[in-house]
């Protein structure tokens, strides 16, 4: 019964909330997503205890607060953008989104324009990825199944709708491995949590250790398609900008650690100068080291293959200062 009311509200949703101007928009996401901050309680108090752990004392407790909720409406201004898109077009895409050092990442990716996009759950990344396909950088995407399976093919629709195609996660890196050799494109999200058994890199992440996927190293190191990190930035009137950041260079004697670092360490000053927009209601630190020389979030927990891979990261930054 819940995933039938799911569908049905979603359904309700894909054909009203296009018909709202983006000034109706705005209002009901900041609505729905201070009403979400007020009900999940649980994300809510992770939101809190993330934000204390990246700043410390930087804020107060009103402010970390205020960040929370702030973080909740950027989500639901992201769904609710999401509903909204099929107004978007080639057409008109660029009255809503403009673009920064898109000609300068046009002339480094050759004219096939054939790279790999590191991007991350900050603004509405759900637009970046459309802008993308209007920008013709259509690509093959990984797309994460929901709980409930009547709701995969009407996101599966809005996410396709400027050209990209999104495939299963089952398999889904040797799909793109080959998608990359024939000149393709991919985006990933590589700011998720993922298990030391899955393929992942410990990064240091706002000074703490994170795990997260390597996918993007590899597929980098196997194909030589240049990895590109970018962000989406929320601006006035429900506008957004598309931020390209420099593609990842000197790649040739860097670790898929090193490769991954090298993204976040481009990424993370714009988190810091606009925390709010980044999704900090995630569990992004699970994982906490043996002997931490700070604090960490009060859902981390002591995991002993992310110390293993610590410990053979220390040994070979060892090895390689010896060198």
């Amino acid at each position: 019964m819940r995933y039938r009311l799911e569908w049905l509200g979603l359904v309700l949703a894909t054909k009203l909330i296009p018909l709202c101007s983006r000034r109706v928009c705005y209002h009901i996401a900041q609505t729905a997503g201070a009403l979400l901050s007020f009900v999940d309680r649980d994300r809510y108090q992770v939101a809190l205890s993330n934000l204390e752990v990246a700043f410390g004392g930087a804020f107060s407790l009103e402010q970390r607060r205020k960040m929370a909720r702030e973080s909740f409406q950027h989500f639901a201004r992201t769904m609710v953008d999401l509903l909204w898109s099929p107004r978007l077009t080639q057409e008109n895409f660029s009255q809503f989104i403009e673009l920064q050092n898109f000609g300068e990442t046009a002339r480094d990716t050759g004219p096939e324009r054939c790279l790999m996009i590191a991007c991350y759950h900050y603004s509405n990344f759900e637009w970046l990825s459309l802008a993308c396909g209007f920008l013709d950088l259509k690509g093959t995407i990984i797309s994460q199944e929901f709980k409930n399976p009547s709701l995969d093919p009407i996101f599966k629709k809005l996410r396709e709708q400027s050209g990209h195609e999104l495939i299963p996660r089952d398999r889904g890196i040797m799909r793109l491995y080959k998608v990359l050799r024939r000149k393709g494109r991919t985006a990933l999200l590589v700011d998720l949590t993922v298990p030391p058994s899955q393929g992942a890199v410990a990064i240091n992440c706002f000074g703490l250790k994170t795990s997260i996927t390597s996918a993007h190293a590899w597929l980098h190191e196997r194909t030589g398609v240049p990895i590109v990190p970018a962000h989406c930035e929320p601006l006035a009137n429900g506008r957004y900008r598309l931020v390209f950041h420099p593609k990842i260079a000197n790649t040739a004697d860097m670790t898929h650690q090193e490769i991954a670092q090298a993204c976040w360490n481009s990424f993370e000053p714009y988190v810091r100068k606009n925390p709010a927009p980044w999704l900090w209601m995630y569990k992004h630190w699970r994982y906490r080291p043996a002997n931490p020389d700070r604090p960490y979030p009060f859902y981390s927990n002591f995991y002993r293959p992310f110390e293993n891979m610590l410990a053979a990261n220390r040994s070979a930054a060892s090895d390689e200062a010896k060198l």
